[in-house]
């Protein structure tokens, strides 16, 4: 595995590999890796002739300093899973690679409605920075392939509308939510929780698993509270549980028996705000 830090250099090296029709596929991640994160690399391997990881913790997406600062690093491990794991180039800028011109006047994006909704609502400025970070990242690598995880549901559509918008031909693939036994939901975020809040974090995939398995044509309120009051139970501070248009995201209050839904969650367990989401009825 060949680490860059510098953009240039980087740029450099892959435009040889475009020189000889060579794919490249790309991760980007914030580290602190998991087997979520080593799922995409195995699509990316399987299908490309070389496989980019990049780790920056982008501070433009933290709505919240102090989640910011509270962010996992695990690097040194990261880089032995990256490399048992056939990556062949790690992309570790930090911030003025990613931002040269610093973080204050960057651009901003017309997302539409995408941009206001659930994690957008709850934190604003978000998914700004997130296009702000992939911006940069897809000029820089300018990959065939891009892999991402369908955990990060509305992210993973705020990034095509970014494609759509900059012009970016690489193929997003979502690739599906990898979880526990119990059925938590792989995220770096989970380092961050103690013996009794993991515990308890499964409480959110059983919510979202009530959902799909009592789903039926007719109102879909009932399903929603019975989540809610799930995650009440095990003392989550609830943010949203929403059936939504799996292409919208606008929120829906009765099923036809036909339409493509999502059921999506996000909830505070103490201090780790977490996230998940389940594909539901025909989209399933």
């Amino acid at each position: 595995m060949i680490l860059f830090k510098k953009t240039d250099a980087l740029h450099n090296y892959l435009a040889r590999k475009k020189e000889h029709q060579q794919k490249i596929g790309f991760v980007p991640t914030m580290g602190a890796l998991h087997e979520g994160h080593l799922s995409l690399l195995q699509y990316s391997v399987q299908e490309n002739d070389c496989t980019v990881c990049s780790i920056f913790v982008n501070p433009t997406q933290f709505n919240d300093p102090a989640d910011f600062k509270k962010y996992p690093i695990t690097l040194e491990k990261d880089i032995s899973l990256l490399e048992q794991h056939a990556t062949d180039v790690l992309f570790l800028p930090d911030v003025h690679e990613i931002y040269p011109g610093g973080t204050t006047q960057l651009r901003r994006y017309e997302l539409g409605s995408i941009e206001n909704k659930l994690e957008g609502y709850y934190r604003p400025g978000h998914f700004q920075g997130v296009c702000q970070v992939m911006n940069r990242l897809l000029d820089i690598v300018q990959p065939t392939n891009l892999y991402m995880g369908q955990k990060d549901y509305q992210q993973c559509m705020v990034i095509k509308k970014l494609q759509s918008l900059i012009g970016s031909h690489a193929v997003l693939h979502a690739c599906p939510t990898l979880r526990e036994p119990d059925g938590l939901a792989l995220s770096s975020r989970n380092l961050r929780l103690n013996a009794a809040e993991r515990e308890a974090a499964a409480a959110i995939s059983q919510a979202l698993l009530s959902i799909k398995k009592e789903l039926r044509p007719g109102p879909l309120q009932p399903l929603v509270a019975t989540a809610k009051s799930l995650l009440e139970q095990h003392r989550f501070k609830i943010d949203y549980v929403t059936i939504a248009d799996a292409a919208t995201l606008d929120e829906v209050n009765g099923w036809d028996g036909e339409q493509s839904l999502v059921a999506l969650v996000a909830a505070y367990i103490n201090e780790v705000r977490l996230i998940d989401n389940m594909l539901l009825g025909n989209n399933s």
